[in-house]
């Protein structure tokens, strides 16, 4: 069965992950799951069908898509991102280029400050662990990053599973940075904190002007979506 048969209430009793000659399945009542588009939803990893697995077991009376965030980015992965791996892949590349973490503020200081105590380091890191040193800039006008480092970390990201890419497109999308996506994804530190830095100019902002509710429910969305991806890159 396919999510485009969900029907309003649960029509099956029991869940259970089968494997597969290429990873693992999820079956109801012994029917594979498949994707939209038909497509067998065959995963890598056991804990990925597992993490499928319970979603889809968890649906009680009424099935809830918005409620199965493991069994959406393991569709995108196989009904998009298998299809059009290069080409995702060098749009999350091209964030290199006009990372958040380079482009600074040239005033109030504490920005400047502050921008440079927790974006600096993450500049070191890149360069250390990725191989690839981007440079900060001050101000808004975009100027180009040395090409042989970006293409350091777009064969980085071309190296990824499509399972990976997918989440990564969330990772860097959502923070806005292909250093920050990287940081998220190869453990520099705790995701909630990688989450926070990506937020640093509108915490700041935050502390001058008092918080906005609807941006702050904006953010409280993005967060949760940053998170997951980061879990699902973890069992991909």
């Amino acid at each position: 069965m396919t999510m485009g048969d969900w029907k309003q209430k649960r029509f099956w009793k029991e869940v259970s992950v089968a494997e597969t000659e290429a990873g693992f399945t999820v079956e109801l009542d012994g029917r594979s799951v498949k994707t939209p588009a038909k497509v067998l939803l065959e995963v890598p990893t056991a804990k990925m069908a597992r993490a499928i697995a319970a979603e889809w077991d968890a649906q009680e009376e009424g099935v809830n898509p918005d409620s199965m965030p493991f069994t959406r980015s393991a569709n995108a992965s196989i009904d998009k991102v298998r299809h059009q791996h290069a080409e995702v892949a060098d749009m999350l590349a091209a964030y290199g280029d006009s990372d958040l973490l380079c482009y600074r503020a040239d005033t109030p200081e504490g920005l400047v400050k502050r921008q440079a105590e927790k974006w600096d380091p993450l500049l070191d890191w890149a360069a250390e662990t990725l191989g690839a040193r981007l440079e900060p800039r001050t101000g808004l006008m975009h100027q180009p990053q040395a090409a042989d480092q970006l293409d350091v970390l777009s064969a980085r990201v071309h190296a990824m599973t499509d399972f990976q890419l997918a989440a990564f497109h969330d990772l860097v999308g959502i923070s806005g940075s292909l250093i920050l996506g990287f940081a998220a994804a190869l453990g520099w530190g705790k995701p909630e904190e990688i989450w926070l830095i990506s937020r640093l100019d509108e915490i700041w902002q935050e502390e001058q002007w008092g918080p906005d509710e609807e941006a702050l429910i904006e953010a409280a969305a993005k967060r949760g979506a940053f998170l997951h991806a980061k879990a699902f890159y973890d069992i991909s």
